[in-house]
C-alpha cells in the first residue's frame, strides 16, 4: 500500500522502495486503541495502511473537537509536537482496526535527505494536506451545514459511512440531529 502510494507520487527504484521500508515499523492498532494521547509527546508518524484513526482535542466542558480522519492511504501526525519535541494536545485512536506503517522522525529526516522521491512525495502530500486544511477552514467560516456535509463527502467517500453519526457532527461542527436532517433531506430527493 505504501508503494502504490509513493508511486503515485514521484518514481522510485526498487532499491530505494527497500531502504524505505526498513525505516518504517508496522503496528496493529485495534478498534478504539490509541496511538497518541494528549499531553504525551509523540514519537511517530503513521501511514494508514488499513483502517480509519481520528485526531481530536477534548474541551474544558469535556466536548470532542474531532480534527482529522485518516482512512486507508491517509498520514496521521501531530507535525508541531514532532518537529518541537513537545506534548500533543491531540489524542489519535483507531476508529475500527487498523494497519500502520510508523516512521519516526530521524527515519524521516534520513528518507528526504537520502531518497530524491521521498521528499518530492513528502512536499506533495504536504501541500495537498495544506490546502485541504485552508479549504476546511473556509468551509466552516462560511458554508452552511448541508454544504459541510456534502464536501466531507468528497473528501472522505471511503469512510462516510464507516464514521459513526456523532463524530462526523463533531468534526462537521454540528449537532447530530442536524446530520440526520441534511440526510434525510438528501434521501429525499
Amino acid at each position: 500500500m505504501l508503494r502504490d502510494y509513493l508511486r503515485a507520487r514521484a518514481p522510485f527504484t526498487d532499491a530505494e522502495f527497500e531502504f524505505i521500508e526498513t525505516m518504517f515499523v508496522p503496528s496493529r492498532l485495534p478498534a478504539n486503541a490509541f496511538l497518541q494521547r494528549a499531553g504525551a509527546i509523540p514519537k511517530y508518524s503513521a501511514f494508514v495502511a488499513r483502517g480509519c484513526l481520528r485526531r481530536y482535542v477534548i474541551d474544558p466542558q469535556g466536548r470532542e473537537h474531532i480534527v482529522q480522519f485518516a482512512p486507508e492511504t491517509w498520514w496521521m501526525a501531530d507535525a508541531s509536537s514532532l518537529v518541537n519535541g513537545t506534548p500533543s494536545q491531540y489524542f489519535v485512536d483507531a476508529l475500527e482496526d487498523s494497519d500502520l506503517l510508523l516512521i519516526d522522525t530521524p527515519s524521516h529526516d534520513s528518507l528526504v535527505q537520502k531518497v530524491p522521491g521521498y521528499a518530492d512525495a513528502f512536499r506533495r502530500g504536504l501541500q495537498k494536506h495544506a490546502a485541504t486544511r485552508d479549504e476546511r477552514i473556509v468551509s466552516n467560516l462560511s458554508a452552511s451545514a448541508k454544504e459541510r456535509y456534502l464536501a466531507f463527502l468528497q473528501t472522505y467517500p471511503s469512510i462516510a459511512n464507516r464514521v459513526p453519526q456523532r463524530m462526523l457532527a463533531s468534526y462537521l461542527g454540528v449537532s447530530p440531529e442536524t446530520i440526520s436532517r441534511i440526510r434525510r433531506k438528501l434521501a429525499g430527493r
